[in-house]
C-alpha cells in the first residue's frame, strides 16, 4: 500500500488526502514528498541540473528495488502560490497539477522526449480527479 512521507518546509498547512487517493491509484511504492520555498528549490535545481534558477516541480526517482520507495518530489510553494492566481484556480488544484506532473515523471514518463503520453496522462488525471478543465491548457 502506496504512502506519502511529507516533509512541509513551510508554514502553509497541507491536506495530503486528494494526492494520498492519486498516489495509491498510480503505485503501491511509497514517496517522498517536500514542499519547500524558491531559495530551497532552487539549491536542489542547482546541484542536480545546473539550473540556478528556482522551478515549479523537481522529481527524483529512486533505483527500482524491492521494497524502495518510488521516489521523491519537491515543489516550491512559491510557484504553486503564483500560478494559482495567475490561472484563477486554487491552490490545492495548483499543487495537485504539480503533484501529478512529478509523480509521473517518478513513474517513468518524460515529456521532454516522449510523444506526448505524458501530456495525455496528465490529462487523463485531471479529468479523473476532477481538477479545473484550465489545467490541461498550460501542463507541460
Amino acid at each position: 500500500m502506496s504512502s506519502i512521507e511529507f516533509e512541509n518546509q513551510t508554514s502553509k498547512d497541507i491536506s495530503l488526502d486528494v494526492l494520498q487517493t492519486i498516489t495509491k491509484n498510480l503505485t503501491s511504492k511509497e514517496v517522498e514528498f517536500i514542499l519547500c520555498e524558491n531559495s530551497y528549490i532552487q539549491e536542489i535545481n542547482n546541484q542536480f541540473r545546473s539550473k540556478n534558477t528556482p522551478t515549479d516541480v523537481l522529481s527524483f526517482p529512486y533505483e527500482d528495488m524491492p521494497f524502495a520507495p518510488l521516489g521523491s518530489i519537491v515543489i516550491s510553494i512559491d510557484f504553486v502560490e503564483e500560478k494559482s492566481k495567475l490561472y484563477n484556480h486554487s491552490f490545492e488544484d495548483e499543487l495537485t497539477l504539480l503533484y501529478i506532473h512529478g509523480l509521473l515523471h517518478l513513474l517513468g514518463y518524460d515529456h521532454e522526449v516522449d510523444n506526448g503520453e505524458h501530456r495525455t496522462k496528465e490529462e487523463q488525471l485531471i479529468k479523473q480527479y476532477k481538477l479545473p478543465d484550465s489545467l490541461i491548457v498550460r501542463n507541460t
